[in-house]
């Protein structure tokens, strides 16, 4: 199993064509989940797990892999389905977001496939706020299920929005009073993170739930003016979204006469040494991994001075 991420380093054609690979698997039904490949750093039958004192009950255990300890998560049970009992038949899939590393255990792991974001569509309406679908697909006739792993990781270790007493005090609207910043990103729990982060600065916040959603607005906001600039300071935007991923928004926007100078800061949970020449390619202007939020807010607050 482990090669079937042997290539993932030749996979980085895909990014800024609005293109992505999924890994698919399965928990404890028929129903089959879709991670994108690069938040996967390995998948690995499950090794034995050691359980330790006070671990929140949807961690199965820890599990030393390659000399680095790690918390496996029971995928089925952070979704509110049931725990996974046959652990020795059973995978974990080793991922990193917002710059920690952790498993997941799965039933079983299938394949890779190929897609596109514009075939990844947003989460059927009135799924409600408890669902933990970030996004869907249908993969040959299957209706395949992207789950929201920021969210499940913020309930397991909730991320602090708070900034530090010296980065409150630096921030500042002069010259930018009448202007919003505009938030980017398909998880609710993300967008509320990044939204709670960047309030301190004191300027009107608006949100859309994907690149192509944000894209419409953002146009229809210059569209007065013939300048985006006019109204909107700085656009925070995630990497992967449904319908439109983040790189290909930044090339829209590069593209688009009325939207062409507006600054762009690309907020993502995705890691990998490829990120800083894709930022470049498509005309990002800065790029941050999730989430510090004084990072994120002086990151913002420099775009604004300039």
């Amino acid at each position: 199993m482990a090669s079937i991420l042997d290539s993932v380093n030749q996979r980085t054609q895909l990014v800024g064509q609005n293109r992505l690979e999924l890994l698919l698997f399965r928990l404890n039904s028929r129903q089959r989940f879709g991670i994108n490949v690069f938040k996967v750093r390995e998948v690995l039958l499950c090794p034995k797990l050691t359980s330790m004192p006070k671990l929140n009950s949807l961690v199965r255990g820890i599990a030393h892999i390659r000399g680095t300890t790690i918390s496996v998560i029971d995928l089925s049970l952070a979704t509110g389905g049931k725990r996974i009992e046959d652990i020795e038949n059973s995978f974990i899939i080793i991922s990193e977001y917002n710059r920690s590393v952790q498993g997941f255990l799965v039933g079983s792991v299938e394949r890779i496939v190929n897609t596109n974001w514009d075939a990844i569509m947003p989460p059927p309406q009135g799924t409600g706020n408890e669902s933990y679908l970030t996004a869907v697909t249908e993969i040959e006739d299957e209706l395949i299920e992207i789950l929201d792993v920021e969210k499940i990781l913020n309930e397991i270790s909730p991320i602090s929005t708070d900034l530090s007493e010296s980065v409150k005090e630096s921030l500042s609207v002069v010259g930018n009073e009448n202007k919003m910043i505009f938030i980017a990103d398909d998880s609710s729990v993300a967008r509320n993170q990044v939204k709670k982060a960047l309030t301190n600065i004191g300027l009107e916040i608006e949100m859309a739930k994907n690149g192509k959603d944000a894209l419409a607005r953002l146009k229809a906001l210059a569209a007065d003016t013939g300048d985006i600039n006019d109204k909107v300071a700085v656009l925070v935007s995630d990497i992967e979204m449904p319908e439109m991923d983040g790189y290909t928004l930044t090339s829209e926007i590069r593209n688009d006469p009325s939207l062409v100078n507006l600054k762009v800061v690309l907020h993502t949970s995705l890691s990998g040494v490829f990120n800083q020449a894709m930022v470049e390619k498509v005309g990002a202007d800065d790029f941050i991994a999730k989430f510090q939020p004084d990072e994120l807010a002086t990151s913002v607050q420099s775009w604004l001075d300039k």
